[in-house]
């Protein structure tokens, strides 16, 4: 049986120029991937964008069309460019060191995560059935709502570790509740940034820019102000939403920030940026 690598969901009323797209939520493996994995079943959970999906599960009410991965990121990292390759993680792959591009080859907390480099034939699997698919499907829905309304917006949605780990630049440092990244303000227009920080305010919730991330692949490839195309990546720290040990949703807490979250997909679908 074949596995469902995204899903979709349409506005269910008259569409707004957003976008909602959540590539690191999923859990999904296949049998190859699943051949190549040494990464413990924890990491999985763990190095995933946990709930993230429902976090905007009503993204659809409020005019938005949402496209979420199904897949775990252990089979392809949809946010990174597929030419991101570790030699240490693919076979011929280029000269980067860092072990998290397209492939990754260790754990956030610097497990192995494969048995060795995969082979390239199976780097160009994962390639054509999960990562262009995936951005080509973004691409057409970005441009019927810049056809539709003049511009559309991406909201590329996240989840982070609340405090950095090991290997990071703030390795043990308590980030920021909210960490928009648009690549030094450079992706969207400042009407997008600008709402985006009014709501944080309003919620009473802590928020730094681009630390410490500025947006990956999708918000860079995307984001282009001046043809009417403004992305935006938004990080949300997990403690703000679920126990970081046990992986558990806080229903309070979840409840509330996913009220957050359709508010700001709403708010961001009534902008007129031109």
């Amino acid at each position: 049986m074949s596995l469902v690598t995204f899903t979709l969901l349409e506005p269910r009323i008259d569409p707004t120029a957003v976008l909602v797209e959540i590539p690191h939520a999923g859990l999904g493996l296949d049998p190859e991937a699943v051949a190549t994995l040494a990464a413990p079943a924890r990491a999985l959970g763990a190095d995933a964008d946990l709930y993230v999906d429902e976090l905007y599960a009503d993204a659809p009410d409020v005019g938005a069309a949402l496209i979420a991965s199904r897949m775990s990121r252990y089979v392809c990292d949809l946010n990174r460019a597929e030419n991101d390759v570790d030699p240490l993680a693919v076979e011929g792959g280029t000269a980067r060191s860092a072990p998290h591009g397209f492939v990754w080859r260790t754990t956030t907390e610097g497990r192995p995560a494969l048995l060795g480099a995969i082979p390239q034939a199976e780097y160009q699997r994962r390639v054509e059935r999960y990562h262009r698919p995936y951005h080509r499907r973004i691409a057409e829905l970005l441009e019927e709502r810049r056809a539709r309304h003049g511009f559309a917006i991406l909201l590329c949605a996240h989840s982070m570790p609340s405090r950095g780990r090991d290997g990071h630049d703030d390795a043990g440092i308590e980030r920021a509740d909210i960490v928009p990244g648009t690549r030094g303000r450079t992706t969207p227009g400042a009407p997008v940034i600008a709402l985006v920080e009014e709501l944080a305010q309003a919620a009473g919730f802590r928020l730094r820019h681009d630390e410490p991330y500025r947006g990956g692949f999708t918000t860079l490839n995307n984001g282009r102000p001046r043809d009417g195309i403004h992305a935006i990546q938004i990080e949300l720290a997990r403690r703000l939403y679920m126990d970081e040990r046990t992986l558990a949703q806080r229903p309070a807490e979840f409840s509330r920030l996913r009220a957050f979250c359709k508010e700001l997909v709403a708010r961001l679908g009534t902008l007129s940026v031109i």
